[in-house]
C-alpha cells in the first residue's frame, strides 16, 4: 500500500482512449452491428453515468448556486422562423470539396487545418477555393492521400426533417432539428421573465440535444452530428455587460480548474475576427490527445439576438427596468460547452497508467469523485461463503439508496480493485470473515490504494464525509 508510483506523459494517445472507452463500457460506435454510423455514438452503462455526472455538475454551477438563474427544457423541434432569423438558414453552413481520386467529401478547413493553414471563419466561396489553390501541393485527402481536390462550396449543417409534412414537399418548407439550444433560451426570454421573479441582470440555463449535418467524422466524440450541449445565456444591461462577460470568463476558468483539471492543460483563445454582432469572444481550450481544441466558448453577443427575434415575429422583446423605468433590449452574455467535449477531457485528465514496482501496473480513472460513475464497491472476500455474501448484499443493498454502487464477487479481490480502478470508482469495501466477528469492513481508497477498517455501523458516515 502506498507503493511509489510512475505515470505516464500528460498527453494520452487517441487510440488508448477509444479502445478504453470502449472496451470498459463509456463509449460505443453507434449502430456497431450495422457498421457503424458516422460521428455517432452512444454513451455505456458507465459513460451515461459519467456524462449524467457532468450534466448535474454544471447545472449545480450555474442553477443550484445562483440566485438569478433558471433553469429550461426547450423543445428540439422549433418554428422554422426561428432558424431564418438566427441566420442559420442562410448562413449556417461549412465549405465541402471532394477528393477526386476517391470521391470522399472534406471539409475545407480542416483540409487546410492538417496542412497548417488557418481559413478565416468569414471567407467567401472564392477566397477558400483560393486557399485551396494556394496550398494545393500540401493538402492530402485524410481517406487515401490524394492531393487533388474539386472546388469548394457552403454546405448547409442545419439537419431538415419532414416533421408535419404530408405533401412530399418537405424540402420546400423543411423542419428542422435545432442547430443548437440557445435558440430555445432567446424565443423564451420572455416567457421566463413574465412568469417568474427574475429581473435583469438574469440568466437562463438548458442542456440539451443539438444536431449538425457534419461533413467529416473526426476526433472521436469531439465532433458528432448529434450532441449535447450546456449553455447559460445571461441578459443584462448595455452598460454592464462587458463587466459581466469578465465576470463570467473567470467562473468558467475557475470551474475546471474545480472539475480538476491541471492548469496547464487549460489555455484561452481569442477569436480575432468576430462576427458583426459581437462584442467579444474567447474559448477555454482544453490539451485533448490531438492538440489545445474548444472546450468552452464565452461570447458577449450584443443585443442582436433578441433584436432578430423581434424583428422575426413581431413581439416586442425589451426590458422596462422596474426601479427607473428605462426601457432597453438586454445585450446577452453567454456561456456553451458540449458533454461530449467535457466527457473526453475529463475522461483524458483523469486517465492514467501506473508503475507499482516489481513488474506491476494499474490503469486508473482518477476522476473528481463527483463525477465517478460508480462510487462505491462492495465485495464478499469469497463468492463462495454464504454467509460473506449475504453481509456484503446487505451493506450493498443499503449503500446503495444514497450512492451509486456496485456489487462484485467475480476473480479474487486483487482483479476487483483492478476494475474498480479502470472505470474511476474512488472506495471499495471488502467483507471478510473478520467482519462477521468484529463488525468492520476494509475501505480501500482508489487514488492512494491505502486500505482502512471502518466499523459497518459508521459506514455511512465515513461516506458522507468522503464523497
Amino acid at each position: 500500500m502506498g507503493d511509489k508510483k510512475k505515470t505516464t506523459p500528460e498527453v494520452v494517445e487517441m487510440e488508448k482512449i477509444v479502445g478504453f472507452a470502449k472496451r470498459r463500457g463509456f463509449v460505443f460506435p453507434s449502430s456497431e452491428i450495422y457498421g457503424g454510423f458516422g460521428a455517432v455514438y452512444d454513451y455505456g452503462p458507465y459513460g451515461a453515468e459519467l456524462a449524467k455526472n457532468i450534466r448535474e455538475a454544471w447545472w449545480k454551477a450555474m442553477v443550484q448556486q445562483n440566485d438569478n438563474i433558471v433553469g429550461l427544457d426547450s423543445s428540439i423541434f422549433m418554428s422554422p422562423k426561428i432558424w431564418e432569423a438566427s441566420g442559420h438558414v442562410g448562413g449556417f453552413s461549412d465549405p465541402l470539396s471532394e477528393c477526386k481520386k476517391c470521391h470522399s467529401r472534406v471539409r475545407v478547413d480542416h483540409l487546410l487545418e492538417d496542412a497548417g493553414v488557418f481559413a478565416d471563419e468569414k471567407m467567401t466561396e472564392e477566397e477558400i477555393n483560393g486557399l485551396l489553390v494556394e496550398n494545393k501541393e500540401k493538402l492530402r485527402c485524410p481517406k487515401c492521400g490524394g492531393s487533388d481536390f474539386s472546388q469548394a462550396k457552403n454546405f448547409n449543417l442545419l439537419v431538415q426533417s419532414n416533421l408535419g409534412n404530408f405533401t412530399g414537399d418537405w424540402d420546400k418548407e423543411p423542419t428542422y432539428l435545432r442547430g443548437e439550444t440557445c435558440q430555445g433560451i432567446y424565443v423564451n426570454y420572455k416567457n421566463v421573465l413574465d412568469s417568474t421573479r427574475v429581473k435583469v441582470p438574469f440568466g437562463i440555463a438548458q442542456v440539451g440535444k443539438a444536431f449538425r449535418n457534419e461533413i467529416t467524422a473526426r476526433q472521436f466524440i469531439f465532433r458528432k452530428r448529434e450532441f449535447e450541449q450546456m449553455e447559460m445565456q445571461m441578459f443584462v444591461h448595455p452598460d454592464d455587460a462587458m463587466d459581466m462577460y469578465e465576470k463570467w470568463r473567470e467562473r468558467r476558468w475557475q470551474y475546471y480548474l474545480d472539475l480538476g483539471i491541471k492548469e496547464e492543460n487549460l489555455k484561452w483563445h481569442e477569436h480575432e475576427n468576430l462576427v458583426f454582432y459581437a462584442k467579444a469572444a474567447w474559448d477555454i481550450e482544453y490539451r485533448f490527445p490531438f492538440g489545445f481544441k474548444e472546450l468552452e466558448g464565452i461570447h458577449a453577443r450584443g443585443d442582436y439576438d433578441l433584436t432578430q427575434h423581434a424583428k422575426f415575429s413581431g413581439k416586442k422583446l425589451e426590458y422596462r427596468d422596474p426601479k427607473t423605468n428605462e426601457v432597453y433590449v438586454p445585450h446577452i452574455v453567454e456561456t456553451s460547452v458540449g458533454v461530449d467535449r467535457t466527457f473526453l477531457a475529463v475522461l483524458t485528465e483523469a486517465y492514467v497508467e501506473e508503475d507499482l514496482g516489481d513488474d506491476k501496473s494499474r490503469t486508473v480513472l482518477k476522476l473528481p469523485k463527483q463525477l465517478s460513475p460508480i462510487k462505491i464497491a462492495v465485495f464478499p472476500l469469497l463468492k463462495n461463503k454464504p454467509k460473506l455474501v449475504e453481509k456484503a448484499r446487505e451493506i450493498y443493498d443499503e449503500l446503495k439508496m444514497q450512492y451509486m454502487c456496485e456489487f462484485d464477487d467475480n476473480g479474487n479481490v486483487g482483479k476487483r480493485y483492478r476494475r474498480q480502478d479502470e472505470i474511476g470508482t474512488p472506495y471499495c469495501v471488502t467483507v471478510d470473515f473478520d467482519t462477521l466477528e468484529t463488525g468492520e469492513v476494509t475501505v480501500r481508497d482508489r487514488d492512494t490504494m491505502e486500505q482502512e477498517r471502518v466499523s459497518v455501523d459508521e459506514l455511512q458516515d465515513f461516506f458522507t464525509k468522503n464523497l
